[in-house]
């Protein structure tokens, strides 16, 4: 499914994007699913009166479908390696952000957690480690056409490696996403080119778990609906391999690491 240049891409920027991964009938079907789960009225702008609500998990056939579809099972096994990732049979959580003038309040540049914190209930005390433990990738499913208008997910092309050296010292332990450390390391890849998320309905990202993004107010006429779940690993990632058969994933994390070694 991928090509060499786009493996290499995903190593070098932290993700790649697969065109109509799954058929845009699918997306057609799981966005008037989604629709009534809003309690909105799709006719009438005027019932939309939140910039965001967020939906969980949804197992219904057409996400079921997108899940499994033949192109992403295939790149999954290229990205991460056969046999290590659990495959899904459901998608969530769905942040559906509507055309607004008011921020959500959740636009903040971070990279999403893999592991419980002290406290279960708040999500900024959850945690990452150097070994993406809970995380395999990182997954952005459009079930609607995205332009720059309609609050693509922007992305720091790169990032991904920086947060290597970041994360190693903490070990198994790692990092609150929502701590000090953390919201340094965000703000350290400023510098970095950004790109947004955009696509049709059937477009599917996957992106290292460590790429530093943000969601962005939604500025154009119609809702955005997008999933955005995890890839679950059978294992973490292993940096030391002896026979150096590294995925993707575990390369871009390795890269990071030299770059950071003195």
């Amino acid at each position: 499914m991928l090509t060499d240049a786009q493996i290499e891409g995903f190593i070098t920027d932290g993700f790649v994007r697969i065109e109509q991964a799954f058929p845009r009938a699918t997306a057609d079907a799981g966005r008037a699913i989604l629709w009534r789960a809003t309690g909105r009225d799709p006719d009438d702008p005027r019932t939309w009166t939140e910039p965001v609500i967020r939906l969980g998990e949804h197992g219904e056939e057409p996400f079921r479908a997108a899940a499994t579809a033949p192109a992403l099972v295939e790149a999954f096994d290229q990205l991460v390696g056969a046999g290590r990732w659990l495959p899904r049979i459901s998608l969530g959580t769905f942040p559906i952000r509507f055309p607004s003038e008011r921020s959500a309040g959740d636009d903040g540049w971070h990279v999403d957690a893999s592991l419980p914190g002290e406290d279960y209930t708040d999500f900024l005390t959850w945690r990452v480690n150097v070994r993406s433990e809970g995380r395999a990738l990182l997954m952005l499913f459009l079930f609607s056409d995205v332009s720059a208008a309609d609050a693509p997910t922007r992305i720091r092309v790169g990032s991904h490696t920086r947060l290597s050296g970041v994360l190693a010292p903490h070990g198994a332990a790692g990092l609150p996403i929502g701590g000090p450390e953390m919201q340094a390391a965000y703000a350290d890849t400023a510098d970095l080119p950004e790109v947004a998320a955009t696509g049709r309905a059937g477009d599917v990202y996957l992106c290292h778990p460590f790429l530093v993004h943000a969601a962005q107010r939604h500025r154009g006429d119609r809702p955005k609906f997008m999933a955005q779940p995890p890839l679950l690993p059978r294992e973490p990632c292993v940096l030391d391999r002896p026979d150096g058969a590294y995925s993707p994933v575990e390369q871009a994390i390795r890269r990071g690491l030299s770059a950071t070694t003195p």
